[in-house]
This record gives structure tokens, sequence and C-alpha cells, in this order.
């Protein structure tokens, strides 16, 4: 007797693979490769269809990648077999999804422009969106055009729509990181007693930690705040922490860089810029193990100060396995771009 439970099969989109070869993101700082792996899903009517098609591009989370994204789910849907039950539904129509590898050796991307890590907003800005509207049959134009992601990617799509004012159409921001002083600050003294290991020798670090056979968590979220200090707060280049590696004292300077880059912090300077967009949408969970929620109600709080239309959602949920909130904003963000 068969007990083996199969899914329901929907008309089938496929997923397009190739490569490009960034200019941007070549010689970057970290000696990542420049030549980036795309995924773009088209709908089952993708072929057969003589129109264009809106585009998302969904941006992966702090330590993914788009090949994470599209790969195969044990105990859940895939992207592609997710946007074929959607369109097949009925809950959203037929488009297309972009799904760049943009993972660097500092374990992921905050997407922002850095002389310590690369070119990452304009890589995907100034190349890999021309290169998308150029060889698929996408609709040109920031009102068909929307993006997402969720953690770093939702960072970076709320930053997207405050620094490429009338680039988007509509963006999700799900579980984005926000409320940097409460969300970063109470793993400063975790790190710091983990590079005192090193001597402070952040690069000494990253060379073992790649080294390693095997990564603790302590390992990772190490990496993760020097991604961070690249991101927010380069210095020529080089990448420094915002505390006393010693004493565990907050650097007012550098602490301010990462603060000025804080979403919540922005809101008030973008407001033309956010004002454009035709959807804004945010969520998270309000068990978020990184406290994102509380950074993710000011960012609302500050959003609704301003006049800025978005809508906000919370849900009984923490920061891991809510890729089923994508039932809500990929519908939501169709409407808005289709």
């Amino acid at each position: 007797m068969s007990i083996y439970n199969h899914k329901i099969q929907y008309p089938k989109g496929s997923l397009v693979q190739f490569e490009i070869e960034s200019e941007l993101l070549r010689d970057n700082p970290l000696g990542d490769p420049s030549n980036r792996m795309i995924y773009v899903y088209q709908p089952a009517d993708y072929d057969e269809s003589d129109i264009d098609f809106p585009v998302m591009y969904y941006l992966a989370a702090y330590t993914n990648s788009g090949t994470g994204i599209v790969g195969w789910r044990a105990f859940g849907e895939s992207i592609t077999e997710r946007l074929d039950r959607l369109i097949a539904e009925g809950k959203m129509g037929s488009t297309c999804v972009v799904m760049p590898d943009c993972f660097t050796c500092l374990g992921g991307n905050q997407y922002i422009d850095s002389p310590a890590i690369g070119s990452y907003a304009s890589f995907i800005h100034e190349e890999l969106v021309p290169v998308v509207e150029e060889n698929f049959k996408v609709k040109k134009g920031a009102q068909h055009r929307a993006v997402l992601g969720k953690s770093s990617g939702g960072f970076a799509a709320m930053r997207f729509a405050m620094d490429f004012p009338g680039f988007w159409g509509a963006i999700a921001n799900q579980s984005g990181d926000a409320g940097f002083d409460v969300l970063y600050q109470r793993d400063f003294p975790t790190v710091a007693n983990v590079l005192a290991n090193y001597k402070g020798d952040i690069n000494h670090f990253i060379k073992r930690f790649w080294k390693a056979k095997k990564t603790h968590g302590t390992d990772i979220l190490t990496l993760m705040m020097i991604c961070m200090a690249a991101t927010y707060d380069p210095r020529d280049g080089e990448i420094e922490l915002p505390f006393d590696l010693h004493t565990c004292e907050l650097r007012t300077e550098h602490w301010q860089n990462w603060l000025k880059a804080d979403p919540v912090n922005l809101v008030e300077y973008r407001v033309d810029a956010l004002k454009q967009l035709n959807g804004l949408w945010m969520d998270c969970g309000f068990r978020d193990q990184f406290m994102i929620h509380f950074g993710m109600r000011r960012l609302s709080k500050q959003l609704e100060k301003h006049q800025i239309e978005h809508v906000y959602e919370e849900f009984n949920g923490t920061h891991s396995s809510i890729d089923y909130r994508l039932d809500i904003s990929l519908p939501y963000l169709y409407d808005k771009i289709k």
C-alpha cells in the first residue's frame, strides 16, 4: 500500500539560468566571483504568450543565494512550485521572477555599494535589470518592476526604494534588518569573545573560518557582524567593528555610521522616494529571535508619521521557516505591478 503523499500537479513554469559577467563586480575587494549565476522563473504560459510580463526581483537573505532560493524543499514548496500554485489558483497572475546570486565570502550581502565588499546595488540596477529587460519578455519601467526579500533581502528591498527613487513600482520587506541598536548591539560581547581567539585579527578569523571543517553558530554570528561592518562603515576599504574588542565599549563615530544606514533613521530623509512607490508591504514575526519585530514596528511608525502608505503585518512566527508568508506578499506585489 502506497502512503506517499503526492502533491497536486499545477501547470509548470520553467526555470532558466544564465551567467552574467559583471564589470562592476570585477576586481572586488574580497576577490569574490564577478561571473554571477542568475535564475529566472518563467510562468507556464510564457512561451505561448505574445505579451510581456511584470517582473519581480527576489533577493536572498544572509547566508543564502539565488541558488538556495530555487532549491528543493523537503517539507514545503520550492519557489517555482509556490509560484505555479499561486498562479494556477488565481491568487496572482503570470509573472517572471529573477533570483540573482550575490553571495560573498563574508557570508552574504546587504546589497549596498561598499568599497570593502563591492558594488552590488549598482550591479543589480545598472547591469542585471537591463540584461533581463533586453533578453526576457518582461514589461519595462518601474511601474511593472518589484523587489522583495526576507531579512537582508528585505532590508535591501527597503533601501532600494529609498536609494533609487522611481526605479521600483512596489517592494516587499519581510523581516528586514531594522532597529540596529536592538538587532545588533546585544551580540557585540559574543563577537568580541570569538575574535579574542584571533587576537582581534579580522582577516585571520575569516581565513580560519573558511578553512575550518566545522563552523559554530558564534562563528557565523561573528562573520555576519564583520559583513555588516564592511557594509555600513567601510574605512578606505578596511573593515573595523563599531566597538572596542577589549572592553566592548561603543566606538561612537563608527556606530553612528551604522545607525545612519538603519532604515528606521532614513525614512525622514527619503519621504519623496518612498511616496513614489505604488505598493510597500512589510511583515515580521512577533517572536523573531533577532528582535527585528521591534525595529519593524519603529519603521512602520516612521512611515505613518510621514504619511507614507504601506501595509505592515505581524504574525505568530520567528525569523525562521516563514516562506509561507510569500503566499501573501507575492500576490500583493503582482497586484501593484500588473
